[in-house]
């Protein structure tokens, strides 16, 4: 399963995609994250479906300094796995 995810907030400049990339890292999950100009932090990660729902979890509470206001998820389907859990600048 893929998960293509979108998290409004305060959660730029606060270390989330750093966050993000240690939980995914923690539960054997694959994708990336990165910062988007208009503020929001874009997540794709796949993986077991059990251990998704612990990532999301784990990502609507954020770092400390972090706020989550909102969270869009979207499942996608793919025949090209990915293999690392990157963090794109």
């Amino acid at each position: 399963m893929r998960l293509h995810i979108f998290v409004e907030g305060l959660v730029q400049g606060v270390g989330f995609r750093a966050y993000t990339k240690r939980i995914a890292d923690s539960y054997g999950l694959n994708g990336w994250v990165r910062n988007l100009p208009d503020g929001r932090v874009e997540i794709v990660v796949e993986g077991d479906n059990e251990l998704l729902g612990h990532f999301i979890r784990d990502i609507l509470k954020g770092p400390p300094a972090a706020r989550v206001d909102k969270v869009e998820i979207i499942k996608e389907y793919s025949d090209e796995p990915i293999h690392t859990f990157d963090i794109r600048y």
